[in-house]
């Protein structure tokens, strides 16, 4: 998981230099109704970061693990990321990821098979969740340019 959590933390510093030259105006810019602006990719990124820190400490305390699933579009409207301070956003989002890097670092290797189901579907290891977290936070920051 080392090498996951240091491409994490690469990953994350690295989009945080290029999103400092995004100006609130054009973070906030929708390009269409049904298309978030790079406030709520980032605010999407956010709440990612916090439903994947509850699995990955919580899997770590059980033998499996069942969490429910997160209507991101319904998480994007409540918090109305468009209204939030842009730096506080960006500031917010490179912490966090931070912080679960270290998290992940520090997870023991017989952890990773633990069996998790999320939302009801099919169960998939902790070492899975962690691996598609990393890949969907990729997918969402080249989406913005900023990968």
């Amino acid at each position: 998981m080392t090498q996951i959590a240091d491409e994490l933390t690469q990953v994350v510093q690295s989009a945080a230099e290029r999103l400092r030259s995004i100006s609130a105006a054009e973070a906030g810019f929708k390009p269409s109704e049904s298309k978030w602006s790079k406030k709520e990719v980032i605010g999407h990124l956010i709440d990612s970061a916090a439903n994947n820190h509850q699995r990955f400490v919580r899997a770590q305390q059980a033998s499996e693990l069942v969490s429910p699933a997160y209507d991101q579009e319904k998480w994007v409207i409540v918090q109305d990321y468009n209204s939030t301070s842009w730096p506080d956003l960006k500031e917010l989002w490179r912490l966090y990821n931070l912080h679960l890097a270290h998290v992940i670092r520090r997870i023991p290797a017989e952890k990773l098979g633990i069996k998790c189901t999320i939302g009801g579907k099919e169960p998939v290891t902790l070492g899975n969740i962690i691996d598609q977290y990393l890949v969907h936070l990729k997918h969402h920051l080249d989406k913005i340019g900023v990968l």
